[in-house]
């Protein structure tokens, strides 16, 4: 045995891939119940029997079939890497429909070991797989196992271990042999008709002959049968007086029916009950009220989101007061000199304790995010909103990296990888900023629940509405500029809802905490501290807060923010630093209005106070919060926007539009409200 083995985990979308890479190695790669998770190969190392592992956790993919990035990815990988054995995970609940991967794989000829995932399913279902006639059928070894629960992993790292040289064992078939000249039927699982097993040898011997350094010659002749233009270039063969035309239908039919032979002999009891997802789908997909459930759901969410996640911020918030207060009166009995207490407890605790404050509703937010993903239920909002996104020329898969977006901008622009055609890429990728991040939601909390009382909630959900819409209408414009292109077809898969996973959620929940925690102590307090020394500060040295540099750029820049109600400098100021990242534009508040604990009762009844007095009303507030959804995306976002569509140019016009775009939003709400 080699010192340490290559090990590929490759399988369809949503089969517990990720989930049994994570079991091996202890990483904490996002796992989700929909596809497009995993956009890139990830690694890890693991310990077994004293031999080492390294785990390579490939792209969900339904074929080898090079379409779209996640194919070529992984067929790139299998193809030119150094994998010893692959680990071809399927869930065992829709065995069929995983089968057609593992026939591809196989005839890849590396060594291929099956993983049946979701096993639980499968009893819960009240079916059963035959075991040992699997095996005899595909001639690779067969482990069941249950990622979630981390059973059978021992069982299939050993088979591993010991099938790194064997990529075909003993096959049993029972179909007829047809009368080819060479006995396929003990070599290879699958043996086409003899027509095409006649032009796969004519293909393979002119490949020989052509002296290439082949190894797998079966697989490259049925690619060259199915005309796939990346072999073809590769080989450099002309094969057009064997292969005149593709024939990849005719290899896809009957790889099809050898899995449906597959079917009829191992998988017991298929139809004994009704599937509960059928019955739950007949409504979260039905074309007229899956839309309403879907906002229905989402409403439900940031209902939670400010109730419950409310009544714990109001803790946080006095937790809060009690530090700043101690440091306050411990830096008084030390004699510090003011203007580093005042940069202490103005500056650091005033920004990064006013963002803290908001931890909870983060956490409930991304807590019942967590719940729709590993049930099942986002593929299904893909699926519903298909037709409405057809309108505007794209397809319901474009709506996913929309959807990501409440989370988070950087992996939601990342996930538009999934997106076979560039055009519907980059679209999607110039609207999906609308969408609002949980980084916004502290502005939505505190100033919803400061000129809005009775009403936070419904102001606040208006955010999450107008978003997408303003993204669906920006998709469209595009659209009909770029010549009204044809609608791509929406091929996604619908995962079997299953419970959610205690693990996956906590993990979850915990990274995105993680994130909220560091941002607070880097990118919050880094722009708090800069932000205190523009406050402080001017070409003098220390000064008044009306003299200084913030307050020269704040007021600059007023007379062109005052047809959009927000003419104050100060709000100025925290929008420009809210580019850092969204959540400084409420810390950026606490610092410039000079409140310490901005979000608790006491900081929200001064802060209201102040603006009040300024003649800041609820309609500016509303103009704020729309304009802080719409504007320029975070500096992070901004970067990955143009390492995604492979240019700065088109970063650059992300900044410009949006904020463009927010400009006029803002200008015809605040222009319309003040005529009421």
């Amino acid at each position: 045995m080699k010192n340490e083995l290559t090990v590929g985990f490759i399988g369809n979308p949503n089969c517990g891939k990720t989930t049994l890479f994570n079991a091996y190695t202890g990483a904490k790669l996002k796992v989700a119940n929909w596809p497009g998770v995993t956009v890139e190969k990830k690694e890890g190392v693991f310990c077994y029997h004293q031999h080492n592992y390294k785990l390579v956790d490939l792209p969900g993919i339904y074929s080898l079939t090079s379409y779209t990035l996640e194919e070529k990815l992984s067929r790139r990988y299998i193809l030119e890497g150094d994998v010893d054995v692959i680990i071809n995970v399927v869930d065992a609940s829709c065995l069929e429909r995983n089968l057609f991967l593992t026939l591809q794989l196989i005839e890849l000829g590396k060594p291929v070991v099956l993983a049946l995932n979701m096993m639980d399913i499968v009893e819960e279902r009240g079916m059963e797989i035959d075991l040992h006639r699997l095996p005899e059928m595909l001639g690779i070894p067969v482990v069941p196992v249950c990622a979630r629960k981390k059973k059978g992993i021992d069982v299939l790292m050993h088979t591993v271990s010991h099938h790194q040289d064997k990529p075909i064992g003993a096959l049993e078939h029972q179909h007829a042999k047809g009368d080819h000249c060479h006995d396929h039927h003990s070599e290879y699982p699958i043996v086409y008709s003899d027509k095409i097993e006649d032009l796969i040898d004519a293909v393979t011997e002119r490949i020989c002959a052509a002296n290439k350094n082949i190894i797998n010659h079966r697989w490259y002749a049925l690619k060259v049968l199915e005309h796939d233009s990346e072999i073809m270039e590769e080989l450099n063969i002309d094969f057009s007086d064997i292969v005149p035309h593709s024939l990849e239908k005719e290899i896809i039919n009957q790889k099809y029916d050898f899995i449906e032979e597959i079917i009829a002999e191992v998988l017991m009891n298929k139809e004994k009950k009704q599937q509960m997802t059928d019955k739950i789908d007949l409504f979260l997909t039905h074309p007229i009220w899956g839309m309403p459930i879907f906002f229905g759901i989402m409403a439900l969410i940031f209902f939670l989101t400010f109730s419950v996640g409310d009544l714990l911020a109001e803790w946080f918030s006095f937790l809060i007061d009690g530090v700043s207060s101690a440091i306050s009166t411990g830096l008084d009995l030390i004699s510090v000199a003011p203007w580093l207490k005042s940069l202490i407890v103005d500056g650091i605790i005033a920004g990064v304790g006013g963002i803290l404050t908001f931890l909870p509703n983060i956490f409930i937010l991304f807590l019942c995010l967590s719940f729709l993903e590993d049930s099942g239920y986002m593929s299904r909002v893909a699926y519903v909103m298909d037709s409405l996104m057809g309108r505007i020329g794209l397809s319901g898969r474009a709506f996913i990296p929309m959807l990501l977006g409440f989370g988070c901008t950087v992996p939601a622009l990342m996930a538009a990888r999934t997106l076979e055609n560039k055009s519907d890429k980059l679209r999607t990728i110039l609207v999906t900023p609308f969408m609002s991040c949980s980084a916004r939601l502290p502005v939505y909390v505190l100033f919803s629940q400061m000129f809005f009382p009775k009403n936070a909630m419904l102001v606040a959900y208006s955010m999450y509405i107008i978003g997408p819409v303003v993204a669906i209408i920006a998709a469209l414009i595009m659209w009909l500029f770029t010549g009204k292109e044809k609608k791509p077809a929406l091929l996604i898969e619908l995962p079997e809802y299953k419970t959610p996973n205690g693990r996956s959620i906590a993990i979850y929940v915990w990274e995105k905490v993680k994130d909220y925690l560091t941002k607070a102590g880097t990118t919050i307090f880094i722009a708090s501290v800069i932000l205190w020394f523009l406050l402080n500060f001017n070409f003098t040295g220390l000064c008044d807060m009306n003299e200084s540099f913030a307050a020269s750029i704040g007021k600059l820049l007023s007379p062109v923010m005052k047809p959009v109600g927000l003419s104050q400098w100060q709000i100025v100021v925290a929008l420009i630093s809210g580019i850092a990242a969204k959540e400084v534009v409420v810390s950026s508040c606490g610092v410039l209005f000079g409140i310490p604990n901005i979000n608790s009762a006491a900081g929200i009844a001064s802060f209201g106070a102040i603006l009040t007095g300024m003649g800041f009303t609820g309609l500016n507030a509303f103009c704020l919060m729309l304009f802080c959804l719409l504007y320029s995306p975070c500096a992070a976002a901004i970067a990955t926007l143009g390492r995604e569509a492979n240019s700065q140019k088109w970063a650059v016009f992300s900044v410009v539009y949006q904020t463009g775009i927010a400009w006029l939003v803002s200008f015809l709400v605040f222009q319309i409200g003040s005529l009421f």
